[in-house]
């Protein structure tokens, strides 16, 4: 079976993060299927898009890492379809800046697309807390909220109606056929953290493509820091509110039967398991039972204000984003680092 090219896009926004940053690079440069080339899109910050040229030198070689200007407005949507629209390879992958890949990463992502019908291969994400263990509190239905794969999702090789967005593979042509990731949803910087612009994009690449398929094998697993600051329950709650915010975005987009499709078995068999589970742990007297079940509660609610307030102002002010098209950049201007995507935006 022949091996597809990835190319490997690391967004990057921050000096704050460099020693992850070096460190998500060097995991892909180790792993068991090299990657053709590792792209490191920097986010409107012209020190540290300097200083990674520095580290990484000149672009242009098969293998090498690049880095790209994220050509369009200040975000994590734009910067992947900044380095979507440079990419060479067969395949894209996302890595986080503060997750390392498993050597084997890339290879069973590859294993994935055996089948013809597969146009997406996300993994599994492993929380690595900066205390060194979870705190007591916290409940493992709610690890979305660090970024990381959450207890309720099925084990093994499944399909999925979409992939997590740290983690995760597309065919290029996934793009060519859907578009690229919607600016105006997920994060931006230091603003509120958001997210689900992954979720609008496979539910968008669905309808692009009926017969696709999309798919979680969690033994491509990376493990993604988790900073003290994202341990307390104040940023919980706040997260919880946020995506809240984002899925009424996403619903606007793509209707709420497909925008809130995971969600509802989610919130009806794994929450109300989550809370059970809780309750009994602290009836037993295990450490942080009533915590976790709180938890539960408290994001369940968190997570439908944001949706009511979000679903009242798209409403009102309607979409604030929209799907560019994202187009390959000829090889001679990838190599005289031109900027990325044409981000003529279509609003959705």
């Amino acid at each position: 079976m022949n091996l597809r090219d990835f190319s490997v896009v690391i967004c990057v926004y921050t000096e704050d993060r460099w020693e992850d940053i070096l460190a998500a690079v060097g995991s892909v440069r180790a792993q068991s299927l090299p990657a053709r080339e590792i792209l490191l899109v920097v986010d409107h910050n012209p020190a540290l898009l300097e200083r990674l040229g520095e580290e990484y030198g000149q672009p242009g070689r098969s293998g090498a890492v690049r880095v790209l200007a994220n050509a369009g407005p200040r975000g994590l949507s734009a910067g992947r379809n900044t380095g979507i629209a440079a990419a060479r390879g067969e395949i894209v992958a996302f890595l986080d800046d503060d997750a390392v890949a498993e050597q084997d990463w890339l290879r069973h992502f590859d294993k994935g697309y055996d089948d013809p019908r597969v146009m997406a291969v996300g993994g599994r994400t492993v929380p690595a807390w900066s205390s060194g263990r979870r705190p007591a509190w916290f409940p493992e239905e709610f690890d979305w909220v660090v970024g990381c794969t959450y207890r309720g999702l099925p084990p093994g090789t499944v399909r999925v109606r979409n992939v997590l967005g740290g983690n995760a593979s597309f065919r290029r042509t996934a793009f060519d056929a859907a578009g690229g990731f919607a600016t105006g949803i997920g994060r931006d910087g230091d603003k509120r953290p958001l997210g689900g612009e992954e979720t609008e994009l496979c539910i968008r690449l669905a309808r692009a493509l009926p017969r696709a398929v999309l798919l979680i094998d969690d033994r491509a697993v990376i493990h993604h820091k988790v900073p003290a600051v994202r341990e307390r329950f104040r940023y919980f709650r706040t997260r919880c509110y946020a995506e809240g915010l984002s899925k009424a975005l996403v619903s606007r987009s793509v209707g709420a039967g497909k925008g809130l499709e995971s969600e509802r078995r989610y919130t009806t068999r794994v929450l109300p398991a989550g809370v059970v589970r809780g309750v009994r742990d602290a009836l037993l007297g295990r450490s942080g039972g009533a915590g976790r079940a709180g938890a539960v509660v408290t994001g369940v609610l968190a997570a439908a204000g944001g949706y009511v307030v979000g679903s009242v102002r798209s409403r009102g002010n309607g979409a604030a984003f929209s799907v560019p098209a994202v187009e390959r950049l000829p090889l001679d201007a990838e190599d005289a680092g031109a900027p990325g995507p044409d981000v003529r935006g279509e609003p959705s």
